[in-house]
């Protein structure tokens, strides 16, 4: 991987940290808050949760009841929340060998433990300053700026004595994000059948977004950059890859980002190609959408069309990932440790600008005459 000195200074400040037995509170934060998306656990949790998801958009209740039906497939139960779940008690266990004991809170945006609830918890805890991680690594308005908003909301719900929030920066270009996505996509690629091993496509997919959102933002450079640096380490020229998008949802009529994974998969065949390996490369767990999107319907297309198919893991616990996330932590902690990134771009910033990743504009309705 490229910076290596950067993150041989990293490791060895981590080190410093530990030896030196320094408290978190010099460093002017009580606590990590985990801001996840959250997802149902339950077949009764299914569509309370899709009616938090949805609120305020104007989306038929018989779109809603067709997306209910993906999660009654896997029996009500996203596995979002007990990823979550298994990641945290990782990072825990991984920051306290580095030497930094300090609480971890956990709070979603759509479902139990809800942000307001959590950090409620965290005012009667005592906690007045704290770090966000955000399990989306990418620049959006659904992947960033919303959630910030999700915490000021709950600050605001909350009222006085609500703890002061700054969120962790983006990582897409982290040297260890990147090198999950590469051990996570080799594993895939080993499990080919021999034939295919040395000549099969690799579909990097993320969730689509609206054109005119993705206008105003960084998601797409971001997302390009992550696969060209995980498909360098893998040693692939650029015509064994692509990225390409899932999960679109809104009005037929509004453009989002394309094109979709089984319109790929469908073109990929028409050129003749027998293997693929698909690649979340948008999503940190296993979503919903991995499942249905990708488990599902696109194991399925590549069956009908006799293509074989191998899926790549999302980072989940990876220990490489698990470290990326301590790392992010500590480099906020420790001004003295440098961000770490490899690739084009560079760290991303800590403060997001003013006004960056702003809400998609709704075509305006036509007038009614």
């Amino acid at each position: 991987m490229q910076n290596a000195d950067s993150s041989i200074i990293a490791i060895e400040l981590m080190h410093q940290l530990r030896t030196e037995s320094k408290l978190v509170s010099q460093y002017n934060y009580d606590a990590v808050l985990f801001v996840s998306f959250g997802g149902p656990e339950g077949r009764e949790d299914v569509i309370p949760f899709l009616e938090n998801v949805l609120r305020g958009r104007n989306v038929p209740r018989e779109r809603m009841l067709e997306v209910a039906e993906h999660y009654y497939h896997f029996d009500g139960i996203s596995p979002i929340n007990a990823q979550t779940r298994d990641l945290i008690e990782a990072v825990e266990a991984d920051l306290k060998e580095l030497g930094i004991d300090i609480p971890i809170y956990w709070g979603n945006r759509n479902w139990h433990p809800l942000l307001p609830d959590t950090m409620e918890k965290m005012k009667a805890d005592g906690i007045e300053k704290a770090i966000a991680f955000v399990t989306s690594a990418y620049s959006s308005y659904s992947g960033c700026r919303q959630y910030r908003e999700n915490v000021y909301s709950a600050q605001d719900e909350i009222g006085e004595g609500a703890a002061h929030v700054d969120k962790i920066r983006t990582f897409f270009n982290h040297p260890d994000f990147i090198a999950a996505n590469v051990e996570r996509i080799q594993s895939a690629i080993d499990q080919l059948s021999e034939a295919n091993k040395s000549d099969f496509q690799i579909a990097f997919t993320a969730h689509s977004i609206p054109d005119s959102m993705a206008n105003n933002s960084d998601y797409v450079k971001q997302l390009s950059e992550t696969c060209r640096l995980v498909s360098e380490e893998l040693k692939l020229p650029e015509n064994r890859w692509r990225l390409v998008y899932q999960s679109r949802s809104g009005r037929p009529q509004d453009p989002w980002l394309e094109p979709d994974i089984l319109d790929h998969i469908e073109e990929l065949n028409q050129q003749d190609v027998q293997a693929l390996v698909i690649s979340p490369i948008g999503f940190l767990s296993d979503h919903m959408e991995v499942l249905f999107d990708l488990d599902e319907e696109a194991a399925v297309k590549c069956e009908e069309l006799n293509m074989e198919m191998v899926r790549a893991g999302t980072p989940g616990t990876h220990p490489r990932f698990v470290r990326c996330v301590s790392k992010l932590i500590i480099e906020r902690l420790n001004s003295e440790t440098p961000k770490e990134a490899t690739g084009c771009f560079g760290p991303n910033w800590d403060v997001c600008p003013e006004g960056c990743c702003p809400a998609p504009q709704r075509p305006a309705r036509p007038a009614v005459t």
